[in-house]
């Protein structure tokens, strides 16, 4: 069973409103996704999509860079952080498996 995407996740946001709503260029959101900080989906006509999530991390990122941290940085520690979140994910699925817990609900 395919689960729904948030409407934080849905990638429908163009290039130009992620500009107006971070105040980022576009050639620097094209710097983020070419070291590998951001992924926006392709349309069928190669027009870059961005979700909701992907404006925040945007944000994040564009503070990080003003404080002077490294793009190499940014990227490891997002590495990090993704890396903890799945095995938050993994041992709360261990803990709901051992209770007989769906979603952590029974």
């Amino acid at each position: 069973m395919d689960r729904e995407l948030s409407y934080k996740d849905k990638k429908v946001i163009t290039i130009g409103t992620v500009c107006e709503l971070t105040g980022l260029t576009e050639r620097q959101i094209r710097y983020y996704e070419e070291k590998k900080l951001v992924f926006p989906e392709r349309s069928k006509g190669k027009i870059r999509k961005y979700s909701f999530s992907d404006i925040e991390t945007l944000i994040k990122i564009a503070s990080m860079v003003e404080e002077g941290v490294q793009t190499f940085e940014i990227r490891q520690k997002m590495k990090k952080q993704k890396e903890k979140e799945i095995e938050r994910k993994l041992i709360q699925g261990q803990i709901n498996a051992h209770f007989g817990l769906r979603n952590g609900k029974r």
